[in-house]
């Protein structure tokens, strides 16, 4: 912390404002410790506002280890004061799992059959069978699961469960239990009948848009996709050629007779048209930790598109060539498109092969975005939002987006979407990365009454991170902390992906 301490700044010192308090707070604080004689107080006019600083020296070890305590009860009322304004901020969420043709839920069991609620079941002792039952209704689904909602209450996503339904459909228990979950549901149930459900909850929750996970062979037929904006999602495309399925969907819905590498890029090329068309604007994957990309030659490719289309079943080596080659012909596409190349990177599909439904794969920390070296170098024109799942994965995706322009950090995926993860990698990126290259939050969501909860929890981790690390400790205004907090949250997702 540097000697000279200063201690806000700019309209919000006015007198009464929780800034002012802060600063007053701190001043008298450390006259107490320090004693008169050893501290000097000094109001700086400056353009019609004025400074408070602390002109004697202090020791950083001082104020780490004395006033750590008094530091994070000033910032309190001060993260209140950031958190209201973020609040008020409308928003664009720019990575869901959203169905347009049926985006809110029906019942309490398209709630509560998110795969987080099924897999803390299920690992608290909830059978598989029990819950994926063929046939039984929702709220015989709803019914089994609640008695476990008591071996989670501790979890962040159980509260995420508590503040939707608390918030859309009034319940004011503090538990939902095997006494009141029926009445719950009952209630849920009516509201969400009513025929303007949907528009009900993209209003309470501030939604200004909402971005999908498409598949390539996805018509983009019967919504708005102005509002409901389309991404295209390649897994299919780059790891499941050899799937006959796979092949058989890419030739249908392309029209294209694939037999050597040119045709699997006229492929490539007539989907990105059909998804640019229709107002996509971003390409997205998700990728394995043991995954490199690089340029393979197009007569490589040759043979091997020719073989897999006519059901010839390739090596893994040969599998590896044309995964390869294919989401390197995505890459080019982007670049020749505009369009952004999201890269969530270190899931590992189906590790817990009796797991659930979605409750399946894990993240694994042997990755590195060393592997990603050669893209990035090759595609400075493309822009990668980039999303990982571990603690080393986003020390290290803080210091590529240092030092790469095309490198974005991007949200808090999956695993690391939890309070002390998303805390500590919100601290690290805002203190090391440049702020116009942060994408602060998506939800992830698949189905719309998640946004307000996921949303409400990122914006009160972001305006505590913004007291405590930016007013607090650097003497940053509050207005110009909620500036930065409002890039984040929204004005980088437009200037990434596209103005609203």
């Amino acid at each position: 912390m540097c000697q000279k301490q200063l201690c806000g700044g700019g309209s919000a010192t006015k007198k009464g404002s929780c800034f002012h308090v802060v600063c007053k707070w701190r001043a008298q604080f450390l006259k107490a410790k320090m004693g008169a004689n050893h501290f000097r107080f000094s109001n700086v006019s400056r353009l019609g506002t004025h400074r408070h600083r602390i002109e004697d020296p202090v020791q950083p070890s001082f104020l780490c280890s004395q006033s750590l305590g008094n530091c994070l009860i000033m910032s309190q009322p001060v993260a209140q004061e950031i958190l209201t304004e973020l609040e008020s901020l409308r928003l664009i969420d720019p990575h869901t799992h959203i169905n347009p043709l049926a985006a809110a839920s029906e019942t309490l069991a398209d709630v509560m059959g998110y795969h987080y609620y099924t897999e803390l079941a299920h690992s608290a002792g909830l059978s598989r069978d029990q819950i994926e039952e063929p046939g039984i209704s929702p709220k015989e689904k709803v019914g089994r699961l609640v008695p476990w909602l008591a071996s989670m209450e501790n979890t962040v996503q159980y509260s995420w469960l508590l503040e939707m339904c608390q918030t859309f459909f009034g319940f004011c228990d503090e538990r939902i239990t095997e006494s009141n979950w029926e009445t719950l549901y009952d209630a849920s149930l009516a509201k969400m009948q009513s025929p303007n459900w949907e528009q009900q909850v993209l209003e309470q929750s501030g939604l200004d848009q909402v971005y999908l996970t498409n598949d390539f062979d996805d018509p983009l037929t019967g919504f708005d996709t102005a509002f409901y904006v389309p991404c295209l999602r390649t897994d299919d495309l780059v790891f499941h050629l050899g799937k006959p399925e796979v092949r058989e969907r890419l030739q249908k819905c392309t029209d294209v007779n694939l037999d050597d590498s040119a045709s699997m890029k006229d492929a490539l090329a007539k989907l990105f048209a059909h998804f640019t068309e229709n107002n996509a604007r971003a390409c997205a994957i998700s990728l394995p930790p043991n995954f490199a990309p690089r340029a393979v030659p197009a007569s490589t490719v040759d043979t091997l598109v020719g073989k897999v289309f006519s059901g010839t079943e390739l090596t893994e080596s040969e599998l590896e060539s044309l995964s390869c080659f294919v989401f390197w012909s995505l890459a080019e596409l982007c670049a020749e498109h505009k369009l952004p190349f999201d890269l969530m990177i270190g899931v590992n599909r189906r590790v817990f092969e009796a797991g659930v439904f979605q409750g399946q794969d894990l993240y694994d920390k042997r990755v590195s975005l060393i592997q990603y070296k050669e893209l990035l170098n090759a595609f400075p024109q493309v822009t990668f939002p980039i999303s990982v799942l571990s603690e080393t994965s986003n020390q290290e995706l803080v210091s590529y987006s240092w030092i790469f322009p095309n490198v974005v950090t991007n949200g808090h995926w999956w695993y690391s979407n939890i309070p002390v993860f998303i805390e500590n990698h919100t601290r690290a990126r805002l203190q090391a990365v440049p702020k116009t290259k942060q994408i602060g939050y998506y939800s992830d969501m698949y189905k719309l009454e998640f946004a307000l909860p996921k949303f409400a929890m990122y914006r009160r981790i972001l305006a505590k991170t913004l007291a405590q690390d930016f007013v607090v400790d650097r003497g940053w205004s509050v207005e110009k902390s909620v500036e930065l907090g409002k890039l984040v949250l929204r004005g980088n997702v437009e200037a990434i992906f596209g103005p609203v």
